[in-house]
């Protein structure tokens, strides 16, 4: 198998140097993605309709569920894989990577048909209002109902292949859909659709851009098969043991929860700002598209680092595993920074970027403007911490500790975030319910570096 020609990566190629070769494929894809998704939102503003843009913003939460399903097959099924291949278990990584494919396409199917039967009560509960509510169903219908198929299981094919070591052709077909997307978008939006189908259009790109690229991974994997430890044939569901079906659970769920908990934390942060108004909740949609920029490329770098600790863990190459989370604690922290110092001094023209405000509704979109660029400087303040709190979490997920995974998921956002948000919105309103986003990510962060440091230290002590 072609896996022999892929330890020298994570055996003895230099850390930065097999950090990069992991992660900058990733950060590419990640960014891509990241500007088809700021594309919606940059052609949805140029409508200047604030409420198209509040639509968006309600359904974006059912939308980033599917990125917790994801994670369920595909980190939980990848980090098993580079686990296993640390142990030279080739055979036994294949069996895995075809049950994570078919479980997760069972697991979208059952989704998509849940929001289609539940969407209304679901949109009411994400803050949905009635000028709002017709939007946010157009975007539902086509980008989750029928997109949850293609779009979580991209997901889990780009996370099995990056974890064996095929981080570009991952990348590449993530990063090839998101292109796609952004051709797309103006063309759908204001071309062929009349107006005020513009979030329509939106979503119609994005359905079939997703679909293209999920039937290229489908076929790199079908190439790959039998040169890499990866498969797609039925036959390999039977030879999965029970304790390798719980190996894989036991971190896809706690990844899974883990960004539930978040999407769950931004139900509650919609909900709230929308009590606030219309225009509050459409300026929080366009601050949680900017800020995604440093995350994007911090997750870059955690994914591409996740299996080379995972494979160094497993092979008891404890060294090299803690060179590797530190060279990427430094780069990500450096982004990080950096994007704080940018934010607070362009806040204002990054913001006015997304919504026009020479049309009719100019008051309104001045006005969301407003909240929207006192919103990112304080909310940028969380992304150093937030960057720790990726990482750690990536790190335990990669090592198999599913346990600590869940526990610092469910006390990073149900102990800390979402108290805080109540805590300040009743203190400071809106702008007391953006800063808890920087508060919350701070004591999530220092918990999971807690949590992380004893877990390593336990098992080094035990080898």
């Amino acid at each position: 198998m072609e896996t022999n020609s892929k330890r020298e990566l994570f055996e003895k190629m230099p850390v930065p140097k097999a950090l990069a070769t992991m992660a900058i494929p990733t950060i590419i894809s990640q960014l891509i993605n990241l500007i088809y998704n700021v594309v919606d939102t940059f052609f949805i503003g140029r409508t200047g309709n604030s409420y198209m843009m509040a639509g968006v913003t309600v359904s974006f939460t059912l939308f980033m569920l599917t990125v917790a399903f994801g994670n369920l097959f595909g980190i939980g099924g990848g980090s098993l894989m580079a686990r296993l291949i640390g142990q030279h278990r080739d055979e036994d990584a294949q069996h895995v990577s075809a049950f994570a494919v078919y479980g997760c396409v069972l697991l979208s199917l059952a989704y998509g048909l849940f929001v289609y039967v539940f969407q209304t009560p679901l949109l009411t509960l994400l803050g949905a209002s009635l000028y709002t509510m017709e939007y946010a169903k157009q975007y539902v219908l086509l980008v989750v109902v029928l997109g949850s198929l293609p779009t979580i299981l991209s997901a889990v094919l780009a996370h099995l292949l990056r974890n064996v070591g095929y981080s570009r052709q991952a990348s590449k077909g993530l990063s090839g859909g998101g292109l796609l997307n952004i051709i797309l978008d103006p063309l759908f939006m204001f071309v062929l659709l009349p107006h005020g189908m513009e979030v329509f259009g939106a979503a119609l790109a994005t359905l079939l851009s997703n679909v293209i690229a999920c039937i290229y991974l489908i076929i790199v994997f079908l190439r790959l098969s039998g040169k890499a430890p990866v498969s797609l044939r039925l036959s390999e569901l039977h030879k999965v043991s029970g304790s390798q079906i719980r190996g894989l659970f036991s971190v896809g769920i706690p990844s899974a929860i883990l960004t539930g908990l978040f999407d769950v934390a931004n139900i509650f942060l919609n909900a709230q700002m929308a009590v606030h108004g219309d225009l509050q909740l459409a300026a929080i949609g366009i601050v949680m598209k900017i800020e995604r920029l440093p995350n994007a490329i911090n997750i870059g770098i955690c994914q591409g680092m996740l299996p080379i600790v995972a494979y160094n863990f497993s092979s008891g190459n404890h060294t090299r595993m803690n060179a590797v989370i530190r060279c990427a604690r430094k780069y990500g922290l450096l982004i990080c920074f950096i994007s704080v110092a940018l934010f607070e001094i362009f806040g204002g023209g990054v913001t006015h970027i997304f919504l026009d405000t020479s049309g009719d509704s100019a008051a309104d979109a001045l006005a969301t403007l407003a909240f929207a660029t006192t919103f990112l400087r304080i909310r940028c303040l969380a992304s150093p911490v937030q960057f720790l709190n990726f990482s750690s979490s990536y790190c335990m997920q990669g090592i198999g500790d599913g346990r600590d995974t869940m526990l610092h998921a469910v006390v990073r956002e149900i102990v800390f975030y979402i108290p805080f948000m109540f805590i300040l919105d009743r203190i400071f309103g809106e702008y007391g319910l953006a800063g808890a986003l920087p508060v919350g990510e701070a004591c999530g962060a220092a918990f999971a570096l807690f949590l992380l440091t004893r877990y390593i230290r336990k098992h080094a002590a035990v080898q």
